[in-house]
């Protein structure tokens, strides 16, 4: 289901993108479907963080959390294609800076220091893993085609699919067994080898249907393997925080895969590599 709603998304926002709004010949900007998605996607997946963060005694506030995150994504998705890289940085710089003293602000509103840093310290993560990560994938929507950036997600999921897999089968190394006890050197192989395919198969795809700025198939095979380990980097991260606040899953707002942060983990690092070598791989 997750899948259809994702091509008619896809189809919905790269038809959006053709639209003329005015007699100059100018078109709506790229992203209209897949960028709200986002921000909503971005703000359960922070509510389950806040919840997370709460269960280890920091101070978390639901509302705080998902604005902070949502005001990341926004900073990294849409500063101003006329900025210098230098302005871009500075932006991004000084919103970081704005959290920060926001966050003590908010959290000492009521007079006390108590837990403050703490507090300050989990808005700043919001902000970065969810907020500024996820942000990545708007900002690939603004300089690919849509099916392409619909490839970067699926083949980035479909390492989840290898790896599960692989390692159900023969998995028996573990990988990191501190960490996250079922994965397994195995299901990495799994992910790196079933998302390589997959990256092959949908760049070839893409060619037949000639969609520009496409990568080639064999750039797909290397960046499938290595949007695999980056996924996997992903879901360990997330391992941590969860483990930490000894939960299984981050919610349970998705039945059978369990909270929106479960789903986004591997998402969250593999976007920013996707938009660096992406450009590489065109044909």
């Amino acid at each position: 289901m997750m899948i259809l709603l994702a091509f008619a998304g896809g189809f919905v926002d790269g038809w959006l993108d053709t639209i003329q709004i005015n007699d100059s010949g100018r078109t709506l900007p790229p992203g209209m479907i897949l960028a709200p998605a986002l921000i909503l996607i971005a703000g359960l997946a922070a509510s389950e963080l806040a919840g997370l963060l709460r269960r280890v005694g920091i101070l978390a506030s639901t509302f705080f959390t998902c604005t902070v995150t949502i005001v990341g994504l926004l900073v990294s998705a849409f500063v101003p294609e006329s900025y210098s890289g230098v302005t871009g940085g500075a932006v991004v710089t000084m919103s970081v800076a704005a959290v920060l003293v926001g966050a003590m602000i908010f959290y000492g509103r009521n007079k006390t220091t108590d837990g403050m840093i703490a507090a300050a310290g989990g808005s700043l993560l919001s902000f970065c893993i969810l907020g500024l990560m996820l942000g990545y994938v708007v900002t690939l929507r603004r300089e690919h085609d849509v099916w392409v950036v619909l490839w970067v997600l699926l083949v980035t999921k479909s390492s989840d699919i290898g790896a599960y897999t692989l390692g159900s089968l023969i998995g028996r190394h573990k990988l990191v067994p501190w960490l996250s006890p079922g994965k397994t050197w195995e299901g990495l192989l799994g992910a790196v080898l079933f998302a390589g395919g997959i990256g092959a198969g949908g760049a070839a795809l893409l060619g037949v249907f000639g969609i520009e700025g496409r990568p080639g198939v064999l750039p797909g095979v290397l960046l499938g393997g290595v949007f695999a380990i980056a996924g996997q980097a992903g879901d360990l991260l997330e391992s941590v925080l969860k483990r930490d606040a000894g939960a299984k899953d981050s919610g349970g707002a998705i039945p059978g895969f369990g909270g929106v942060l479960d789903v986004v983990d591997s998402i969250l690092l593999a976007a920013p590599v996707a938009y660096w070598l992406l450009p590489l791989a065109i044909v």
